[in-house]
C-alpha cells in the first residue's frame, strides 16, 4: 500500500485543545498514512481553509466557544456540497445525539485517548474518503 498524505483541519478556539488533538492523532497513526494539520480557532477560519484546501477531515472541539464544534460541523455539511468528513470531540458522551443529528461521522470523548482517536482517524481516511 502506497504512503498516502492526508489534511486534517483541527478546531479549537483553545490552542492548548488543538495540540492534544494533533498530539492524540499523530502525524503517522499508520504506515501507509500521514497527517498534514491545518488550524482555525474560529467558524470563519474553517470556512476559510476548507475553501482553500482539500480537507480530507475536520477535527473539531465540541466545546469551543463561541462556536462548538457540533453547530460547525452542521453548518459546514449545509453550505458545502463536497464537505470534509468530521470527527467532534464532545465532553459527554451523552451528546452524541447532537452529533448524529448535525450529521457528524464520528465522535471522540474528551480527555483523548490516543489510541481511540488515532484509530478512528484512520477509520475514517481509509473507508470514507476518496482514495488519492
Amino acid at each position: 500500500m502506497s504512503d498516502r498524505l492526508c489534511t486534517v483541519l483541527l478546531y479549537s478556539d483553545d490552542p492548548q485543545v488543538r495540540d492534544r488533538m494533533r498530539l492524540a492523532v499523530g502525524t503517522r497513526p499508520a504506515a501507509d498514512l500521514r497527517i498534514e494539520f491545518v488550524e482555525a480557532s474560529t467558524y470563519a477560519e474553517c470556512v476559510r481553509l476548507v475553501d482553500d484546501y482539500e480537507i480530507d477531515l475536520m477535527l473539531l472541539d465540541g466545546e469551543a466557544s463561541p462556536g462548538g464544534g457540533i453547530g460547525i460541523a452542521r453548518q459546514i455539511k449545509d453550505d458545502f456540497d463536497e464537505a470534509p468528513l468530521t470527527c467532534v470531540v464532545i465532553a459527554r458522551a451523552a451528546d452524541r445525539w447532537l452529533a448524529a443529528y448535525a450529521e457528524v461521522d464520528a465522535t471522540l470523548v474528551h480527555p483523548l485517548d490516543p489510541v481511540t482517536a488515532a484509530a478512528t482517524v484512520i477509520e475514517l481516511l481509509r473507508t470514507h474518503a476518496p482514495a488519492a
